[in-house]
């Protein structure tokens, strides 16, 4: 690490600390040619896929993209903006966890039905009639049919 102060590349490491809230570490260090002391900050670095368009480009992943669309599939629905911060960021995770350096859009968008099948039924279907470009009811209904069916107590 070169000082900032004289540029000399010989630096020494006098204290380091986990940053438990930023997951990094911070280093005090102290140039051994001028005695400057100065502070650096290690993190990682985590490189998304490039998304593979169903027309061949590519783009990089944008986590906002994917919350407006569940926050559209979401609208005037019970689901919090906690919740949808979180399902994006689990999306994002398992992006990030498959290791590859691209992936097809269809991908990130079969992750974000699986997720709102889980947490609103209602806007799985509307997320679903616009990523599968819905033609008739009938594809309405084989996407309600697919839906695992809620078990209630008044049968009993």
């Amino acid at each position: 690490m070169k000082c900032p102060f004289c540029q000399n590349a010989n630096t020494q490491v006098t204290d380091s600390r986990l940053l438990e809230e930023t997951n990094s570490i911070r280093r005090r260090r102290r140039c051994l040619s001028c005695g400057q002391r100065f502070s650096t900050f290690e993190t990682i670095e985590m490189r998304m896929p490039q998304v593979i368009k169903t027309s061949g480009s590519r783009v990089g992943f944008n986590p906002h993209k994917l919350r407006t669309s569940l926050e559209r599939a979401l609208h005037k629905r019970p689901v919090s903006a906690e919740k949808i911060d979180e399902t994006v960021a689990l999306i994002e995770q398992r992006l990030y966890r498959l290791g590859k350096k691209e992936i097809p859009s269809q991908m990130v968008g079969e992750m974000a039905m699986e997720e709102l099948a889980k947490i609103d039924q209602v806007a799985y279907v509307r997320f679903a009639s616009v990523y599968k470009s819905f033609n008739d009811v009938s594809e309405f209904t084989q996407a309600i049919a697919t839906l695992p069916q809620i078990q209630t107590d008044e049968a009993e």
